[in-house]
């Protein structure tokens, strides 16, 4: 019968931590929600269940062979527990996720954890091509990929303020001065009392920031206007 050697236990645990922790040693670094441990765990996790399975697989094959006369009765899906953890990884990658009204973070944290448990898996089965490849292929999504391929991203400003005229020329003028592309922009007005001001007006603007300016440093210049109330980036 099939048995995973304490060789091989230990070389796929060991492989299974080294790489999962490389993996969530970038995440962390970033400070996203899932990071070194929980890497780990996920990948450990799911490199276990694989060798479960593999044994389950094998107890299986040499039960029917010693007992031909029931052969036909016994199944055993290969791949049943491992359809269990790719489906039940999507419950801790949501659990990641972070919403807020304007703000959604934390989906490539999930996506990293989806495919480290996917190679833990591999690592589980012996399949080490596969899984070293994953490896590579991953890390290079996470660390090159971003800065290899420069997609300046349009994102929406929201701005309250008062003195309409004056605010509006203040905003013009920075953004002509910082070189920040306008791609377009809407306007609404709240009739609210703000200190001796009857008006509180709001626009959103779609922009596109050059590299040397920073989203950080958008809003923190923003801020210092007197006349602006608040300053954030939103999606919609």
């Amino acid at each position: 019968m099939y048995s995973v050697s304490i060789l091989d236990l230990v070389t796929r645990l060991g492989l299974a931590t080294v790489i999962a922790a490389i993996i969530g040693v970038d995440r962390e670094h970033n400070n996203h929600p899932a990071g070194i441990r929980t890497h780990v765990l996920v990948c450990l996790g799911a490199c276990v269940i694989a060798m479960i399975q593999q044994q389950i697989a094998a107890q299986a094959i040499a039960f029917a062979m010693t007992h031909k006369g029931i052969y036909d009765t016994v199944r055993a899906d290969p791949a049943r527990l491992i359809a269990q953890v790719v489906s039940g990884i999507g419950f801790l990658g949501a659990g990641t996720i972070i919403t807020t009204r304007h703000n959604i973070s934390g989906l490539t944290t999930a996506a990293s954890l989806w495919a480290t448990a996917g190679i833990g898996l591999a690592i589980g089965m012996g399949y080490y091509p596969i899984a070293i490849g994953g490896f590579v292929f991953v890390m290079i999504v996470l660390t090159v990929l971003k800065r290899a391929i420069n997609i300046k991203a349009i994102r929406r400003l929201e701005v309250k303020y008062v003195n309409r005229t004056e605010t509006q020329a203040y905003m013009k003028a920075y953004f002509k001065k910082h070189h920040i592309i306008v791609h377009g922009a809407a306007f609404s007005t709240e009739h609210l009392t703000v200190g001796s001001h009857e008006h509180l007006y709001k626009h959103i603007y779609r922009i596109e920031l050059p590299k040397k300016l920073d989203y950080a440093q958008l809003i923190d210049d923003l801020s210092e206007n007197d006349n602006i109330r608040t300053a954030r980036m939103i999606t919609i």
